[in-house]
């Protein structure tokens, strides 16, 4: 059977006739050469002026070609150099924050270990001296309370606490000859002492993780970038007793 006498389907009519008729329209607009010379001539314009014109015309177009192919060409590689800068920086900034994250579990391993030792210490309050509740109180309460703290932020009002409850404690065994003379107060001490030392150290550097975590998070362009993924500047861990 001829293609002319095959079945159009009745779905295709309105986009095929769409489509000629845009075809016929282009074609009707468009001129040959000898067309354009026998109007220049008609306007009294000689024909190598049109033949010139039509080279000159083309030969924007062509550049104009090349200059949108060349467009393309640079849009995506600067997409493609812009992914894989996105993706760089987004593994540095993970890797940063896991860095802070990882100094801060080493903070509150000694925050911890200082914590439990303020049971001994109240063990050693109530051995010897029977009648101070009130420091005994003050030493249950302010482990409580950092146990209790679940941010950085609250630990570090609760670390006050702690410290304050300690400091207190050992201002009031300077006067107490009893515990002075006690060993488990004076291994406690040693105890104390060593795990403050391992506090400095951690805070340090969880201080400096941080400092690099902000850092990188904080300078264009890595800002704009930090921002769309929802990367926050990280705070300092420091109590009134310390500086970051």
């Amino acid at each position: 059977m001829n293609n002319l006498d095959k079945r159009i389907p009745e779905s295709m009519t309105s986009e095929v006739l769409e489509l000629a008729s845009r075809n016929y329209a282009n074609h009707s607009q468009a001129y040959s050469a000898s067309e354009l010379i026998q109007a220049g001539t008609e306007a009294q314009i000689p024909g190598e002026f049109i033949q010139q014109a039509i080279q000159e015309v083309r030969s924007r177009q062509n550049r104009r070609h090349k200059q949108r192919k060349i467009l393309a060409i640079v849009g995506a590689s600067f997409l493609a150099i812009s992914g894989i800068w996105s993706i760089g920086t987004y593994n540095s900034f993970s890797r940063r924050a896991s860095q802070v994250e990882a100094k801060w579990a080493q903070v509150e391993n000694q925050l911890q270990r200082r914590a439990d030792l303020i049971p001994n210490l109240v063990r050693v309050t109530q051995a010897y001296t029977k009648h101070e509740k009130e420091m005994v109180s003050l030493l249950q309460q302010s482990r409580q309370a950092y146990l209790q703290a679940d941010t950085p932020e609250k630990k570090a009002v609760a670390v006050e606490q702690v410290n304050d409850a300690i400091n207190r404690f050992q201002d009031y065994a300077a006067n107490n000859s009893q515990l002075q003379s006690s060993q488990l107060f004076t291994n406690l001490q040693y105890e104390i002492a060593g795990t403050e030392n391992r506090i400095a150290v951690e805070r340090m550097r969880y201080n400096q993780a941080v400092q690099r975590y902000n850092q990188t998070i904080q300078q264009f362009p890595n800002s704009v970038l930090a921002q769309g993924l929802g990367f926050e500047a990280q705070s300092f861990f420091q109590t009134a007793t310390t500086e970051p």
